[in-house]
């Protein structure tokens, strides 16, 4: 794959917490997000014309799969494939506990193995629950900024009303990183377009 400007890894939660009618509001609102002219816009106004995003599902320990593997974003007929992937993509690990930090450790490694040099390398969580098993999410935080990543967040506050406080404490960092939520899943496709054009775009405002 030749450079990028961007590999994105979405690290998207599909713990025993998120039903199927939730997880399906993720992934079309993630496809509809690719489908925004701004996102294709900010995805291919860097240098080299073009982002890497890859697709990770996690829930518990031991249980996080690779959606959507690797895939160059440079024009409106990748966007709309990559769309069509992530909106159809199978829930694939069984619903269990909120590992954040193994998540994000499947991530970074998933980032690590990207097949296209990048200038800058983001992993983007969301979820709807506080870690509360396995790895812990900060210490993993903090080998991603030591590794170059930036960390960001989406936290869906349906099911715990202070979930971004756990997020700014324990899931972001990195140069311009960010957290931002949603009230509950029939918000997740508004937030996750604003989300993805900030990410893409590398602007330091919201």
């Amino acid at each position: 794959m030749d450079p990028v400007d961007i590999a994105l890894c979405l690290a998207m939660d599909v713990s025993a917490s998120v039903d199927f009618d939730e997880f399906a509001l993720m992934a079309g609102g993630t496809a509809a997000a690719l489908r925004d002219a701004e996102v294709l816009a900010a995805a291919t106004s860097g240098p080299r014309g073009a982002a890497a995003i890859a697709l990770l599902l996690w829930s518990g320990v031991g249980a996080q799969d690779v959606a959507v593997g690797w895939t160059r974003l440079d024009g409106p007929e990748a966007a709309a494939s990559l769309a069509e992937a992530i909106e159809n993509v199978p829930r694939l690990p069984p619903p269990g506990a909120t590992a954040i930090g193994e998540g994000m450790a499947a991530s970074l490694a998933l980032l690590a193995r990207c097949p296209a040099a990048a200038s800058r390398y983001t992993l983007d969580v969301s979820g709807d629950g506080r870690h509360n098993q396995g790895r812990a999410p900060g210490p993993v935080r903090d080998l991603a900024v030591a590794a170059g990543v930036t960390v960001n967040g989406l936290a869906i506050l349906n099911e715990e009303p202070d979930l971004l406080d756990h997020y700014a404490a324990e899931v972001i960092g990195g140069p311009g990183s960010f957290a931002m939520s949603c009230a509950d899943y029939p918000d997740f496709q508004e937030a996750i377009l604003r989300k993805l054009r900030r990410e893409l775009g590398g602007a330091m405002v919201a």
